[in-house]
């Protein structure tokens, strides 16, 4: 079975910080374990690098817009490398095929009587890269970047959005189109019911992006541009002619979204898409805030964790641990240094780590060949709950495994056995070796590499420290 997963693509403006990679992680995790029940899976992620913050800070930095972004996906190419981002296709949208692809979208929507052209006044905030309403405003300003929109007077190509809205919405009801949480869902038809204007699909101001195929004075928005990545990395649009993986894979089983995207995912996309006759992605699963004090993290307020000084000190797959069990999957959460290094010591280097090296030892001290024992676990129930996007109740039934696996330790007492019942002794750490056997493989989706050591050290009997302590 084929599985289609898309992360956004990141904003080129500047370097990634922790809630980017929160969102690489998720997408990562269900991208492995779906490979590991067989199937055929296309993991796509990318960057964004179009627009005018991107060409604003390349003049700030001395830099030629292509330049500044080739900066930024080699630090980005670095941090998915560290943290073991598995994806089959990065995709920039500098790329020629996106551009040509994107080109050859405005284009049959233009052809087809979908775009048309008007003069424009509204405000733009410039860190969104979107129009907003005076009622999206907070005290006259963006509310996501604590700034001033400011008032554009343009000359645009607009896409005829409302001629899609009830074609949409009819989607979203009859769940042709899945938005999850389903707080998400009423959200978006919440939208749809006030009505939504037609959205532009060009600038004339913007000097770096995608020329208009049918008016080379303008450059196209850069959400239409960025949207667009979900079906040119796929081939569509090639010049070539080459769809092989876009009708293979399209439409995508799951679009993974940050909730402040949701409208242009959830909304303009699917009108998009049905302007161009094509399927709608089956999911779109719209993720929470990551905040700190109660702030959500944005590169423009600059109240961000560097994701690479985290992998520093705890190693990647301690840094996909902790962030995944730090936050519910769906909704905001806070986040700071010292809750992740309570988890730590507590899952990782007490838990797991103290369980694997104690139950090694008295099997290589006892002479014991170790071999299956018999638990309790509903492997059924871990598959549902992944199935659905319930990852952290996923992992709780993996931590809840080696929790019971310490108390049971502590309660037969097996270095206390052995001196009396040798065949009850190898009973109780065969049942342990059992346990630590499956959480090994349960583990892999969300620590990859520390699985692999996990079920390397079982198979030898050969006990090395995982997890180091790390102090603040």
């Amino acid at each position: 079975m084929k599985y289609f997963i898309t992360t956004p693509i990141f904003y080129a403006n500047a370097k990634l910080h922790i809630a980017h990679v929160y969102t690489a992680v998720i997408a990562d995790v269900l991208a492995r374990f779906h490979r590991q029940k067989g199937d055929d899976v296309f993991f796509l992620t990318g960057m964004d690098e179009h627009g005018n913050k991107v060409y604003k800070k390349a003049q700030e930095a001395g830099k030629t817009p292509q330049d500044f972004c080739d900066q930024i996906f080699q630090a980005t190419e670095k941090t998915w490398k560290s943290l073991g981002i598995s994806y089959a296709k990065f995709i920039r949208t500098t790329n020629e095929e996106h551009e040509k692809g994107v080109q050859f979208i405005l284009q049959k929507l233009y052809q087809k009587g979908n775009i048309y052209q008007k003069d424009y006044k509204g405000l733009y905030c410039e860190g969104c890269e979107k129009f907003l309403t005076r009622k999206e405003l907070v005290d006259g300003k963006c509310p996501e970047h604590n700034q001033k929109p400011v008032l554009v007077k343009e000359k645009n190509y607009f896409f005829k959005l409302g001629d899609y809205l009830p074609a949409v919405k009819e989607k979203i009801e009859k769940r042709d189109l899945l938005i999850e949480p389903e707080a998400r869902k009423n959200e978006v038809l919440q939208i749809l019911s006030q009505g939504l204007e037609d959205f532009s699909v060009s600038r004339e101001s913007v000097k770096w992006g995608i020329t208009l195929p049918f008016d080379k004075k303008q450059t196209i928005y850069v959400w239409v541009d960025a949207l667009a990545n979900y079906i040119t990395a796929l081939g569509y649009g090639a010049k070539s002619g080459d769809q092989a993986l876009f009708n293979k894979y399209w439409p995508a089983d799951l679009h993974l979204v940050g909730k402040d995207i949701l409208k242009f995912h959830a909304i303009y996309w699917p009108a998009i898409l049905l302007a161009l006759d094509l399927p709608l992605p089956k999911k779109i699963y719209a993720h929470g805030f990551m905040t700190i004090s109660g702030k959500k993290m944005s590169k423009t307020v600059g109240n961000i964790i560097d994701p690479d000084s985290l992998v520093q000190k705890w190693g990647s797959d301690a840094v996909r641990y902790l962030l995944l069990s730090q936050i519910p999957l769906g909704k905001d959460g806070d986040i700071s240094l010292e809750k992740m290094q309570a988890r730590y010591e507590a899952d990782l280097a007490n838990d797991l780590g103290n369980l694997l090296q104690r139950i090694l030892v008295m099997l290589k001290k006892y002479e014991i060949k170790p071999v299956a024992g018999s638990f309790d676990f509903d492997e059924k129930k871990f598959t549902d709950r992944m199935n659905k996007l319930e990852i952290n109740g996923a992992l709780e039934m993996i931590n809840k495994l080696i929790t019971d696996g310490n108390e049971y330790l502590e309660k037969r007492k097996p270095w206390e056995l052995a001196k009396k019942d040798p065949r009850e002794t190898e009973k109780v750490l065969n049942n342990l070796y059992s346990r630590l056997t499956l959480a090994s493989s349960l583990l892999k989706p969300f620590m990859p590499k520390i699985s692999e050591e996990i079920s390397r050290q079982l198979k030898t009997l050969d006990p090395k420290p995982m997890f180091t302590k790390f102090i603040l």
